[in-house]
């Protein structure tokens, strides 16, 4: 199913259709501030491991997932008075940032360092649906498993086929990744440097 949101003004009548689908246990395709992305209810390891086959990924690489904004971040990562000040500026936006993961995230999200990948985008879209589920939603790139970028919702949906549940088609979006930043120890590392700007970490 190929449904169209408002990227600026989601209609909450929608976005609300998407949480139940997640809630459900579905797969779904939805547009972020750098790619589409592909997601689940981070709650639903039935969902968590379709993903897995679906980008055909090795399960010792966990997905980083989407949070509503700080407060609920901190409900799933451990956070420092300097990891909160840094991500206060920088969020929402294009960056991942790479924390020590709280008890609430499944085990299978975390590495074997027990750290995970949050997000924060910049697209309201993304953040209301989190907050219409109540939970973080998975986030991996909507990409074929050669590395081919999806930009288009219709091609993911037809690429995609029955494998996923619901694509939204909410317009284009950057179409490239996220800076990856660690804030572990409050040591600050550039894994990636993508979209969100770094300079303040070098």
């Amino acid at each position: 199913m190929l449904l169209e949101i408002n990227p600026v003004n989601p209609q909450e009548r929608l976005v609300r259709k998407v949480a139940d689908v997640l809630k459900s246990g579905g797969v779904i395709a939805y547009p972020t501030d750098t790619y589409y992305g592909i997601g689940c209810d981070i709650m639903n390891k039935k969902a968590i491991q379709r993903i897995y086959q679906i980008k055909q990924r090795d399960q010792k690489k966990p997905f980083s997932f989407i949070c509503s904004g700080l407060t609920h971040i901190s409900n799933y990562a451990k956070v420092s008075n300097y990891a909160y000040k840094t991500m206060k500026r920088l969020l929402p936006g294009p960056y991942t940032f790479i924390l020590e993961g709280s008890k609430l995230v499944p085990k299978m999200m975390l590495t074997k360092r027990k750290t995970a990948g949050i997000r924060v985008p910049d697209h309201p879209i993304c953040l209301t649906l989190v907050e219409a589920l109540g939970n973080p939603v998975i986030s991996t790139s909507a990409t074929a498993p050669d590395g081919e970028i999806f930009y288009d919702p219709s091609l993911i949906h037809d690429f995609f086929g029955s494998r996923i549940d619901l694509v939204i088609d909410g317009g284009p979006v950057p179409g490239e990744p996220s800076s990856v930043i660690s804030l572990c120890d409050d040591i600050p590392e550039v894994i990636r440097t993508g979209l969100g700007d770094v300079s303040i970490f070098e």
